[in-house]
């Protein structure tokens, strides 16, 4: 199906490719680089149509996602966080929708939504309080998407715990500088944020329940496929299709290298079998990650086009794809810089960064294996739902 994004990106693949160093030094996307991925719409493919969203198909979002982040995995991880945020957007409050996106539909909103905040009510809303790590692209955004906890008026967390996504804009919380200092993923500047008494109006707050299970797209009347696809299919697509895109970047960066090298041996790599089967078999391991994710984001796509809720069998077997493919295609760019030569670790090479990159973002908590297969294993032995904690994020 025809892509316009991933046409436009094609189109500035050099400039995006050229930014990843200056992303990597500053810490964060250099603006050049911010602005080259806000002009191919990247971020806004699964944007709503009435504020000038594309509503994307998953898969276009994804292959959009990889793409970029084959270039420069920094770019790509931002354009997976923050190309998911306007999917929930649209399933929020029209004012606040109004006030993100009434003057400037390029307005980009930052995340994240683990609940490590605090949610007071008040007269006509609640007080915010709380710190948050990990906010990748935060200084090119100017809302924000936190997760929290409701309290009671004394400021007690509710028994059972009730999560909510708290929508705020810049002025009502702070980018700590200098909080973002790691092995790879450097230029995303996923800094920490600080929210310190601000006030949230009801409208602005949407309980994670309704997003979880389906509730929020339809009291919102959204009619597109793509919106009621489950948030626990949606929101890790766009990050782990940024790992497998920085895998395949990490490929062909390997192969542009590998061309002219001559091993100490004084064996041409081209000639060298032993070589050539190890770079195949990873080649071949990173395209079947590939193939793996896109086909689980279409069948859950094609399930809800159908009229029928994606089960929550299909959502655990179908994050056991997404985690399996991380962890595969990450493994094959194991296997690559095993066989690159210690030239390929310099800090002029980029193969170093996206094996660096690679492994960052595979350490994000939604590529954790284990109560994800483990959930996965129950709900095929007949426990379905698995007990407890294992249905997190499933």
């Amino acid at each position: 199906m025809p892509n316009p994004v991933l046409d436009a990106v094609e189109a500035t693949a050099e400039e995006i490719s050229a930014q990843g160093s200056a992303n990597e030094s500053r810490g964060k996307l250099s603006d050049a680089a911010a602005k080259l991925l806000r002009d191919t719409g990247a971020i806004r493919m699964l944007q709503p149509k009435t504020h000038g969203g594309l509503e994307a198909h998953p898969r276009e979002f994804a292959e959009t996602v990889m793409r970029i982040a084959g270039l420069d995995g920094s770019t790509g991880w931002v354009a997976g966080i923050v190309g998911v945020h306007p999917w929930e957007m649209a399933m929020a409050d029209p004012k606040v929708q109004q006030e993100i996106w009434g003057e400037d539909n390029d307005t980009w909103i930052a995340s994240p939504y683990a609940p490590m905040g605090q949610l007071r009510p008040v007269d006509g809303g609640y007080i915010f309080n709380g710190r948050w790590q990990f906010s990748s692209g935060t200084d090119h955004c100017d809302w924000i998407f936190l997760g929290g906890f409701l309290t009671d008026a004394e400021g007690e967390q509710l028994q059972p715990p009730q999560s909510v996504h708290v929508i705020l804009p810049r002025a009502d919380y702070e980018i700590v500088e200098d909080s973002w200092d790691v092995v790879g993923l450097c230029g995303t500047g996923s800094k920490d944020i600080v929210v310190a008494d601000a006030f949230v109006p009801d409208y602005r707050v949407i309980p994670f329940s309704k997003v979880i299970d389906g509730q929020a797209p339809e009291e919102a009347g959204l009619e597109n496929p793509t919106y009621h696809v489950p948030f626990s299919c949606v929101f890790p697509l766009g990050i782990t299709s940024a790992v497998i895109g920085i895998a395949e970047g990490a490929l062909a960066h390997h192969m542009a290298y590998q061309k002219s090298r001559v091993q100490i041996t004084g064996t041409k790599v081209r000639d060298d079998p032993y070589v050539l089967s190890a770079i195949s078999e990873a080649a071949a391991e990173i395209h079947a990650a590939r193939s793996a994710l896109l086909e689980n984001a279409c069948r859950n796509y094609d399930t809800v086009a159908a009229g029928r809720a994606v089960s929550f069998a299909e959502r655990a077997v179908g994050r056991r794809t997404q985690v399996h493919a991380a962890w595969r295609a990450v493994s094959a760019v194991d296997e690559i810089v095993a066989r690159s030569g210690g030239n390929a670790m310099r800090m002029d090479n980029p193969l170093q960064r996206f094996w660096r990159d690679a492994h960052m973002g595979l350490a994000h908590a939604i590529h954790v294996p284990g109560s994800v297969f483990h959930a996965s294993a129950l709900t095929e032995l007949g426990i379905d739902p698995p007990p407890g904690p294992m249905r997190s994020m499933i």
